[in-house]
Protein backbone atom coordinates (compact mmCIF):
# COMPACT_ATOMS: atom_id res chain seq x y z
CA UNK A 1 0.00 0.00 0.00
CA UNK A 2 1.39 3.36 -0.71
CA UNK A 3 0.18 4.72 2.20
CA UNK A 4 0.65 4.90 6.03
CA UNK A 5 -2.54 5.49 7.85
CA UNK A 6 -2.15 6.69 11.55
CA UNK A 7 -4.87 7.08 13.58
CA UNK A 8 -4.47 10.01 16.07
CA UNK A 9 -6.04 10.61 19.74
CA UNK A 10 -9.42 11.05 18.48
CA UNK A 11 -9.82 8.06 15.97
CA UNK A 12 -12.10 9.78 13.33
CA UNK A 13 -8.58 11.61 12.53
CA UNK A 14 -5.91 10.30 10.45
CA UNK A 15 -2.36 11.44 9.71
CA UNK A 16 -1.38 9.84 6.36
CA UNK A 17 1.85 9.67 4.61
CA UNK A 18 2.32 8.45 1.39
CA UNK A 19 5.15 6.58 0.06
CA UNK A 20 7.76 8.48 -1.91
CA UNK A 21 9.04 6.48 -4.98
CA UNK A 22 12.25 8.61 -5.37
CA UNK A 23 15.08 8.19 -8.43
CA UNK A 24 17.63 10.74 -9.91
CA UNK A 25 14.65 12.54 -11.62
CA UNK A 26 12.91 13.38 -8.68
CA UNK A 27 10.25 11.84 -6.59
CA UNK A 28 6.48 10.46 -7.21
CA UNK A 29 3.95 9.76 -4.90
CA UNK A 30 0.54 9.01 -4.45
CA UNK A 31 -1.74 11.63 -2.84
CA UNK A 32 -5.17 9.91 -2.61
CA UNK A 33 -6.58 6.54 -3.43
CA UNK A 34 -9.94 5.74 -2.85
CA UNK A 35 -9.63 2.25 -2.29
CA UNK A 36 -6.92 2.56 0.02
CA UNK A 37 -8.49 5.27 1.43
CA UNK A 38 -11.55 3.14 1.51
CA UNK A 39 -9.93 0.45 3.05
CA UNK A 40 -8.60 2.70 5.88
CA UNK A 41 -12.11 3.18 7.15
CA UNK A 42 -12.61 6.83 4.99
CA UNK A 43 -15.03 6.66 2.46
CA UNK A 44 -15.58 9.63 1.17
CA UNK A 45 -15.99 10.96 -1.77
CA UNK A 46 -14.31 14.66 -2.66
CA UNK A 47 -15.79 17.27 -4.68
CA UNK A 48 -13.59 20.12 -4.21
CA UNK A 49 -10.32 21.50 -4.09
CA UNK A 50 -9.13 24.56 -2.33
CA UNK A 51 -5.49 26.18 -2.10
CA UNK A 52 -4.23 28.62 -0.30
CA UNK A 53 -0.94 30.77 -0.05
CA UNK A 54 -0.24 32.35 3.44
CA UNK A 55 3.11 33.95 5.34
CA UNK A 56 4.59 32.46 8.72
CA UNK A 57 2.19 33.37 11.45
CA UNK A 58 -0.91 33.59 9.67
CA UNK A 59 -3.54 31.66 10.85
CA UNK A 60 -6.59 30.16 8.98
CA UNK A 61 -9.79 28.35 11.24
CA UNK A 62 -10.87 27.66 13.30
CA UNK A 63 -13.53 26.60 10.18
CA UNK A 64 -16.37 24.18 9.20
CA UNK A 65 -19.38 24.05 7.75
CA UNK A 66 -22.84 23.54 9.69
CA UNK A 67 -24.63 20.29 8.08
CA UNK A 68 -26.26 19.29 5.80
CA UNK A 69 -23.18 21.13 4.42
CA UNK A 70 -20.57 19.71 6.53
CA UNK A 71 -17.37 19.73 4.95
CA UNK A 72 -14.70 16.86 5.43
CA UNK A 73 -11.09 17.62 4.97
CA UNK A 74 -7.68 16.11 3.55
CA UNK A 75 -4.84 18.72 3.99
CA UNK A 76 -1.65 18.71 2.37
CA UNK A 77 1.04 20.98 2.42
CA UNK A 78 2.54 21.83 -1.45
CA UNK A 79 5.46 24.19 -0.27
CA UNK A 80 6.75 25.02 3.48
CA UNK A 81 5.26 23.97 6.82
CA UNK A 82 1.88 24.26 9.03
CA UNK A 83 0.50 23.39 12.31
CA UNK A 84 -2.86 21.55 11.44
CA UNK A 85 -5.55 21.15 14.48
CA UNK A 86 -9.01 19.58 14.39
CA UNK A 87 -11.41 19.98 17.05
CA UNK A 88 -14.02 17.84 17.91
CA UNK A 89 -17.67 19.58 17.92
CA UNK A 90 -19.90 16.78 17.77
CA UNK A 91 -22.14 17.05 20.71
CA UNK A 92 -22.61 13.63 22.51
CA UNK A 93 -18.96 12.83 21.56
CA UNK A 94 -17.03 11.31 24.03
CA UNK A 95 -13.88 13.56 22.62
CA UNK A 96 -16.26 16.93 22.31
CA UNK A 97 -14.02 19.96 22.58
CA UNK A 98 -10.83 17.85 22.24
CA UNK A 99 -8.40 18.40 19.60
CA UNK A 100 -5.57 16.93 17.95
CA UNK A 101 -2.34 18.23 15.90
CA UNK A 102 -0.08 17.36 13.36
CA UNK A 103 2.75 19.73 11.90
CA UNK A 104 2.45 19.10 7.90
CA UNK A 105 5.11 19.99 5.52
CA UNK A 106 6.25 19.87 2.05
CA UNK A 107 9.43 17.92 3.42
CA UNK A 108 7.36 14.99 5.21
CA UNK A 109 4.34 15.14 2.57
CA UNK A 110 2.29 13.89 4.93
CA UNK A 111 -1.41 14.87 5.31
CA UNK A 112 -4.38 15.60 7.61
CA UNK A 113 -7.53 13.42 6.78
CA UNK A 114 -10.34 15.94 9.29
CA UNK A 115 -14.13 14.66 8.82
CA UNK A 116 -17.00 16.58 8.79
CA UNK A 117 -18.07 17.17 12.69
CA UNK A 118 -14.64 18.91 13.41
CA UNK A 119 -13.65 22.25 12.94
CA UNK A 120 -10.19 22.54 11.44
CA UNK A 121 -7.55 25.01 11.23
CA UNK A 122 -3.64 26.02 10.49
CA UNK A 123 -1.25 28.21 11.59
CA UNK A 124 1.83 28.85 9.32
CA UNK A 125 5.80 27.49 10.52
CA UNK A 126 7.56 28.34 7.77
CA UNK A 127 8.39 31.84 6.10
CA UNK A 128 5.42 31.04 3.77
CA UNK A 129 3.18 27.57 2.73
CA UNK A 130 1.00 26.84 -0.02
CA UNK A 131 -1.59 24.44 1.67
CA UNK A 132 -4.35 22.76 -0.21
CA UNK A 133 -7.93 20.75 0.66
CA UNK A 134 -9.61 17.85 -0.58
CA UNK A 135 -12.87 18.89 0.40
CA UNK A 136 -15.93 16.08 0.67
CA UNK A 137 -18.68 19.04 0.28
CA UNK A 138 -18.59 22.55 -1.97
CA UNK A 139 -18.42 25.88 -0.29
CA UNK A 140 -21.34 26.76 1.08
CA UNK A 141 -21.44 30.60 2.74
CA UNK A 142 -24.77 30.28 4.37
CA UNK A 143 -23.35 27.19 6.19
CA UNK A 144 -20.03 28.69 7.42
CA UNK A 145 -19.15 28.72 10.77
CA UNK A 146 -16.30 28.91 12.58
CA UNK A 147 -14.78 28.78 16.58
CA UNK A 148 -11.99 31.20 18.05
CA UNK A 149 -8.69 30.36 17.74
CA UNK A 150 -8.17 30.82 21.35
CA UNK A 151 -10.91 29.29 23.13
CA UNK A 152 -9.47 29.30 26.70
CA UNK A 153 -11.64 26.05 26.94
CA UNK A 154 -10.02 24.25 24.34
CA UNK A 155 -5.85 25.75 25.08
CA UNK A 156 -4.73 24.68 21.44
CA UNK A 157 -1.44 25.15 21.79
CA UNK A 158 -0.61 27.27 19.04
CA UNK A 159 2.86 27.94 17.71
CA UNK A 160 2.53 31.73 18.17
CA UNK A 161 0.99 34.00 20.67
CA UNK A 162 0.39 36.81 18.03
CA UNK A 163 -1.36 35.09 15.39
CA UNK A 164 -2.15 37.51 11.87
CA UNK A 165 -5.80 36.37 11.79
CA UNK A 166 -8.71 37.54 8.98
CA UNK A 167 -11.55 40.18 10.53
CA UNK A 168 -13.60 36.82 10.07
CA UNK A 169 -11.42 34.72 12.15
CA UNK A 170 -11.09 37.39 14.65
CA UNK A 171 -14.48 37.16 15.51
CA UNK A 172 -15.71 33.98 15.86
CA UNK A 173 -17.30 32.55 19.44
CA UNK A 174 -16.15 30.60 21.87
CA UNK A 175 -17.08 26.35 21.06
CA UNK A 176 -19.37 26.73 23.43
CA UNK A 177 -21.11 30.03 21.88
CA UNK A 178 -20.98 28.98 18.53
CA UNK A 179 -23.48 27.34 15.62
CA UNK A 180 -23.36 23.79 15.44
CA UNK A 181 -25.55 21.42 14.46
CA UNK A 182 -23.50 18.20 14.58
CA UNK A 183 -24.68 15.26 16.32
CA UNK A 184 -22.45 12.02 17.85
CA UNK A 185 -23.81 8.84 15.76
Amino acid sequence: MPFEFEKLAIPEIYHITPKQFADERGAFSEVFKASDFAAAGMQDLFVQVNKSISKKDVLRGLHYQKQPRGQGKLVTVVAGEIYDVAVDIRQGSPTFGKWVAKTLSSREHNMLYVPAGFAHGFCVTSAEAEVMYFCTNEYAPEAEAGIIWNDPELAISWPTDAPLLSAKDEGFPTLREADNNFQYE
